[in-house]
């Protein structure tokens, strides 16, 4: 007889511009690594080859105005496609997936970035992922201008990245709100602070997450 394959957990990770996820996410496959945790490392949008090439035509700079349900659409394309190809059968064969951005960061960019009515988001989220939602999101959080001026030192800015200081206003709060409204799933980083700091806090994070998991697991064999 086969044994049963638990289901992995899905992390992800977000934030605005500037706040070191990339880095950040570094660390944690590192800790994922150490624990042993077999994991599949991804971003949004992207993760497959058609969903990077909705990213490239989300990202890059144009001359044409992108309409806002345009870009709504594309996001959701490229989720439905990833989560076809990459998520769910990483989930479903026993792997953790650790994605760069998810569906907060479309309700945070699309939705209070652009101001767009959140009700069509969540339709969206219901046809594209049904009931799936992260099992974690950390959150990274800095101060809009400290981002800003990090992102700018990076080099050329994507068409996301040249949006005025008010979008990332709104882009943050909304992520804060998130947080707020969710505080079993999501965790708030002071990204602000030395990157040793910042990988403190995630650790931090991710250790409570890990004795969560082994404590239901422990309830599920008795």
């Amino acid at each position: 007889m086969s044994s049963l394959i638990v289901r992995g957990k899905f992390i992800t990770i977000e934030g605005t511009e500037g706040v070191g996820k990339t880095t950040n996410i570094q660390f944690i496959q590192s800790w994922l690594k150490a624990k042993q945790i077999a994991f599949e490392a991804t971003r949004e949008p992207g993760g497959t080859p058609l969903a990077e090439e909705i990213r490239q035509t989300l990202l890059s700079p144009r001359d044409e105005p992108v309409c806002d349900k345009a870009e709504l659409l594309l996001m959701f394309a490229a989720r439905a496609q990833h989560l076809s190809q990459v998520i769910e059968p990483s989930l479903s064969a026993g792997n953790w997936v650790l994605c760069d951005r998810f569906t907060d960061a479309t309700y945070a960019y699309q939705g209070a970035g652009r101001e767009m009515d959140n009700q069509i988001i969540s339709q969206l989220e219901a046809i594209v992922q049904g009931e799936l939602k992260p099992d974690l999101t950390l959150i990274l959080d800095i101060p809009v201008e400290l981002g800003l001026k990090r992102a700018v030192e990076r080099g050329d800015l994507d068409r996301f990245e040249q949006e005025k200081t008010a979008f990332f206003n709104r882009v943050r709060d909304c992520y804060l709100q998130i947080a707020k409204l969710d505080p079993q799933r999501c965790v708030i980083i002071d990204a602000s602070l030395s990157l040793s700091r910042v990988q403190e806090q995630i650790e931090i994070a991710l250790e409570n997450f890990w004795q969560s998991v082994c404590q239901s697991s422990a309830k599920g064999s008795d």
